[in-house]
């Protein structure tokens, strides 16, 4: 886990979440609360369940996905 600086956590705290980039590889990172990520996983993970993804016979799509 790193610190923030007094400067990160001012640009935290605005009404939007914070974009954060990778200088050495030019991603970009959405920094947001821990509880708003804990929420957003559980709302994701329900979908998938009720959709079926999580069917582990599903995995053969996903390997013959990779073969191709």
């Amino acid at each position: 886990m790193i610190e923030l600086t007094d400067d990160q956590w001012h640009e935290i705290n605005a009404e939007t979440p914070s974009r954060i980039r990778n200088p050495r590889t030019d991603e970009t990172f959405v920094l947001i609360r821990a509880e708003v990520y804990e929420r957003m996983r559980a709302i994701i993970n329900a979908i998938t369940e009720r959709a079926g993804w999580a069917d582990p016979k599903l995995d053969v799509y996903e390997q013959l996905r990779k073969r191709s």
